[in-house]
């Protein structure tokens, strides 16, 4: 009976997870589609597919201004990786737009206070430099898709045969549904199944009580676990208010929002799976050291005498301005969003079930 109560809990964990993220990354998914053959490749390769910083710089302004969370730049990055732009540009885009979009940066403001907002913003703009850089530095054999080269040529030759837009945007949509959503979904559920058992073994009371300690034991415990977690900067920001204003040291609440919006099981798992083990490798070890320093200095900082900023017509107008910029899917939209998830998920096993199937008959 324990164990059939643990299973459930994570079951309704993975679940309540997948609901969060559904809407946004089924809107990736479109999105990914609706750019895949309508913007050439060929440009699409010279503006990304290379080592220059101010590609870098592009994809980071650009993430900013999105209001999607880490699962959502799953379809969006590997879209861009299969285009033709290489590991440091993609991994900075996934990096800079869960982290730092206008909603974060409001309710940060109005929850967190000024200096843990400049902290913040800061962080969340050159982070993205800081890994985008070291996967183009050290990416090896993964810095771009292989035979990328060879592709965008074939696909030129066949732009060459006027091709309309509506047969790109057919061509695009197609992709999707029968290549990368299948692909992006089987990890998904994969890591949503996994972030359930951590969040059922691992209660809100259990990083409470470490977020409250400022010593750096506990901010590598965050960061840790805070990388492998789905945690969405816009939805946890004020649950780090309520903590810092019960005491959690606000390293220790930074080192958390920012390992845990900018990546998470299902997404490293589509990385390792879909790019390759360096970068999932490079990029958790960047985002969770990272977060550790920055909570540590932060800590540092602006420890003793850190006074929470807690001002109730400040909260109320942030709420109210985020809530202006922010899209809520309704609960059934959310729900179907997942069944969609789920649908695929379901399409990308049948596969290795029938060869298991058919193993097991013989």
């Amino acid at each position: 009976m324990i164990l059939l109560s643990f299973l459930k809990s994570i079951l309704l964990a993975s679940m309540n997870m997948l609901n969060g993220a559904s809407s946004w990354i089924v809107f990736s998914f479109i999105i990914a589609g609706l750019l895949h053959d309508t913007i050439s490749p060929a440009r699409f390769h010279k503006s990304l597919g290379n080592t220059k910083l101010s590609s870098i710089l592009k994809v980071t302004i650009s993430g900013m201004f999105l209001p999607i969370c880490s699962c959502g730049t799953i379809p969006l990055g590997l879209s861009m990786y299969y285009s033709g732009a290489y590991l440091g540009p993609v991994l900075a885009f996934m990096t800079s737009t869960p982290i730092i979009n206008p909603i974060a940066v409001v309710l940060s403001y109005g929850l967190l206070g000024k200096e843990l907002t400049i902290i913040y913003i800061a962080v969340g703009f050159f982070l993205p430099f800081v890994i985008g850089i070291i996967a183009n530095t050290f990416g090896g054999k993964e810095l771009k898709k292989e035979g990328i080269e060879a592709e965008i040529l074939n696909t030129s030759l066949i732009e060459e045969e006027n091709t309309t837009i509506l047969d790109k945007l057919k061509s695009g949509m197609s992709w999707v549904i029968n290549d990368l959503a299948i692909v992006v979904s089987k990890y998904i559920i994969m890591g949503m199944l996994f972030g359930g058992f951590i969040l059922t073994a691992f209660p809100s009371s259990f990083i409470e009580k470490y977020l409250g300690n400022p010593g750096m034991l506990s901010l590598w415990n965050i960061a840790i676990l805070a990388t492998v977690m789905y945690v969405c900067a816009v939805g946890h920001i004020p649950f780090i208010a309520a903590l810092i204003a019960s005491g959690a040291s606000p390293g220790a609440s930074i080192t958390f929002l920012m390992a845990g919006a900018a990546t998470n099981f299902p997404e490293l798992i589509s990385i390792y799976n879909v790019i390759g083990k360096r970068a999932a490798i490079m990029y958790a070890s960047i985002v969770s050291i990272a977060s550790l320093l920055v909570g540590y200095f932060t800590n540092k900082l602006l420890m003793p005498g850190f006074k929470p900023v807690i001002n109730i017509d400040t909260v109320d107008n942030s709420i109210q301005y985020a809530n202006k910029l922010m899209f809520i899917a309704p609960q059934p939209l959310k729900y179907i969003c997942s069944l969609i998830i789920v649908c695929f998920f379901i399409k990308s096993i049948i596969p290795k079930a029938k060869d298991l199937l058919a193993e097991f008959t013989n």
